[in-house]
């Protein structure tokens, strides 16, 4: 693994400016990007500051009068070998994930394959992305419809998944025809610079994708307040997703938001209790629980409930913390410090609440000289109004709640303003559809931890967002449907 870490020093592969109309654009303003492991650094990058904001999106709006009109198979073509030099270079652009975000190198290149099959899937789609004859009232006239894209599209990503964010929005959009902006999040710009060195070697047409990094309070307005820029992609926080959605609104642009998740993890009394306890451990401490559709709260009904703590204790003492370029690291470090105090806080609430801690517990940043907080496992008691309840644990916590009954069960999953993944553990097919189709939330997983696909739709209900990304839905949340009505043909 030291191999790979050695190699983030390629500058072939590793830029520290921004990718501007086909090129690279320096600024003597940066900031630092840092190892959250250890607090080494691990590059300086250029703040592109307000003026180069206007320039990339300047650059997207010339672009997208040429590539609209790019026939969609050489369109196709182009992406897809993006599509190939990212699974070619997977090895280098984990590496990257892991130097700059933390997480084990092993999920770091997981991230980038998965994130790249949705390029992959989106090249095809667009070829396939047709309208309809229609019936009209009109004796002797036609009518159909058409997909245009949208234009120039603004994509905000998050330090979670610093590559796989990028290729879910920006895949589809290419691919529909759209040109694009990216700003990344300040954590991990590098993995999005990587992607545009990629981008620029697959052949994509200068202006056509664009990373601009800075200050997000200054980019920000930019992005949603610019007439070329027709609609703003985001993943984040819900918080973060209205203000963008305000600022968008003078605008009227389109917005795609996957925002804030608060998942419940149901484990019934007739489900299999190891299979269960292996779907927490996987949804819940990947990317040591920084993830939207991370088991957030685990309600197990009374007849489990102490043989899945038991099976996730087993489970959770057996986790190894440390340097994801350490290959016996199965939970990494959180991104940084603030991150491991907003867990401390959750877990010394639920300790005054009455909860059990049966493993973990405590942060590890003293220790081990990073960001780190110990895997953890929580017996809530009564008292099932905690803070990590009702808000985003983020971090790698587990805390088991416990419901009488089926309707207990759905109410308690429920009780949350956000609605994007929530899990069900049940071997009752007619609880199967009872209950998927109770649960207030864009993805229900049925004896599944995972939920997200290239071929499937992403996205959520209530406050966790609007609109979908993946399979077709994800190329047509890129276009607008026109509608055509031919008159008089039969005269």
């Amino acid at each position: 693994m030291t191999d790979l870490k050695s190699r983030l020093t390629d500058p072939t592969l590793l830029k520290s400016a921004s990718f501007i109309d086909g090129g690279w654009v320096d600024s003597s303003d940066t900031f630092e990007v840092r190892n959250p492991a250890d607090g080494s650094l691990v590059a300086k990058v250029a703040d592109i500051g307000a003026g180069g904001a206007h320039r990339a999106v300047d650059a997207a709006a010339r672009a997208f009068q040429t590539w609209k009109k790019t026939p969609v198979f050489e369109r196709a073509r182009i992406v897809r070998r993006w599509h190939e030099l990212i699974v070619e270079h997977a090895s280098d652009l984990g590496a990257i994930i892991t130097a700059e975000m933390g997480k084990p190198y092993k999920e770091a290149r997981g991230e980038v394959v998965y994130g790249a099959g949705f390029i992959s899937w989106a090249a095809e789609e667009a070829m396939r992305l047709h309208g309809e004859t229609l019936p009209t009232q009109a004796p002797g006239s036609r009518g159909w419809t058409i997909h245009q894209p949208v234009g120039v599209v603004a994509c905000i990503t998050p330090w979670n998944f610093p590559s796989a964010m990028i290729s879910r929005k920006c895949g589809p959009a290419l691919a529909a025809g759209c040109t694009v902006v990216v700003k990344p999040a300040p954590e991990t710009p590098l993995s999005a610079l990587a992607l545009a060195e990629l981008a620029k070697r697959a052949g994509f047409p200068a202006g056509v994708f664009n990373v601009i990094n800075g200050k997000a309070e200054v980019l920000g307005p930019v992005m949603t307040g610019a007439p070329a820029v027709r609609m703003i992609g985001f993943t984040g926080s819900t918080e973060v997703g209205k203000l963008l959605m305000r600022q968008a609104a003078d605008g009227i642009k389109r917005v795609s938001l996957e925002l804030g998740g608060n998942a419940p993890f149901l484990v019934m009394d007739d489900a299999d209790v190891e299979l269960a306890a292996d779907g927490v451990m996987a949804s819940k401490f990947r990317a040591a629980g920084q993830t939207c559709v991370s088991a957030n709260r685990i309600i197990a009904q009374d007849g489990v409930a102490d043989a899945l703590i038991k099976a996730l204790k087993r489970r959770v003492e057996k986790l190894k913390v440390g340097s994801g370029f350490d290959e016996r690291t199965n939970v990494g470090p959180l991104i940084h410090q603030e991150a491991v105090e907003h867990v401390s806080a959750l877990v010394e609430d639920a300790r005054t609440r009455g909860a059990k801690v049966l493993v973990g517990g405590q942060s590890l940043s003293a220790k081990m000289g990073g960001a780190f907080y110990a895997p953890t496992l929580i017996e809530a008691g009564e008292d099932q109004g905690l803070d990590m309840a009702t808000s985003e644990i983020f971090g790698p916590v587990a805390t088991v709640y416990r419901a009488s009954d089926e309707a207990e069960m759905i109410r308690l999953a429920n009780d949350t303003r956000h609605g994007l993944a929530a899990y069900l553990y049940t071997n009752d097919v007619g609880r199967v559809h009872r209950m998927s189709e109770a649960l207030e939330f864009g993805m229900v997983g049925v004896n599944a931890p995972m939920v997200g696909s290239p071929s499937t739709p992403f996205g959520g209900m209530k406050e966790s967002g609007i609109g979908r990304e993946g399979g077709k839905w994800g190329v047509e949340e890129f276009t607008e449907l026109k509608f055509v009505m031919l008159g008089g043909v039969d005269r």
